[in-house]
């Protein structure tokens, strides 16, 4: 059984679709460090995907500090590396900058954004949502 759920989406890589799935069940707590992650072989049957795919997802899981291998156990989650709020926050330029231009593409003003990244920020566990937006103290414009 696969501890995350993939929901695949046509235009983008099944790749990159798994290893995003992986990432956020790591970083919203649904795996933690130590657990088991599924071997290349269960991956590749559970979500129907090519073996070789469910191995590139694994090394690059591994090669990103993100899981471990250990012998006689398998794959498990690695313990995540601690690391500055600058460095964490650089992480997300790309998928930030993304995100920005589709909400630009579709008319969606800065306040709107505030609050769905919010909304998502709480239902994935997040704490301490600020009141912050464009009319609220944040810089963003009025």
């Amino acid at each position: 059984m696969i501890p995350f759920r993939v929901h695949f989406r046509p235009g983008v890589s099944l790749y990159e679709q798994v290893i995003y799935a992986a990432k956020k069940a790591m970083i919203s707590g649904q795996m933690r460090s130590n657990d088991p992650f599924p071997s290349v072989r269960t991956l590749s049957r559970e979500l129907k995907i090519n073996p070789n795919t469910a191995h590139k997802v694994v090394a690059h899981l591994v090669a990103a500090g993100l899981l471990e291998t250990r012998p006689g156990i398998g794959t498990v989650v690695a313990e995540l590396p601690g690391s500055t709020k600058s460095e964490r926050t650089q992480l997300l330029g790309y998928e930030i900058e993304q995100l920005v231009v589709e909400a630009k593409k579709l008319g969606i003003d800065l306040q709107d954004i505030f609050e769905s990244v919010a909304a998502h920020w709480k239902r994935l566990g997040g704490q301490g949502v600020p009141a912050v937006g464009p009319d609220r103290g944040g810089r963003g414009k009025p």
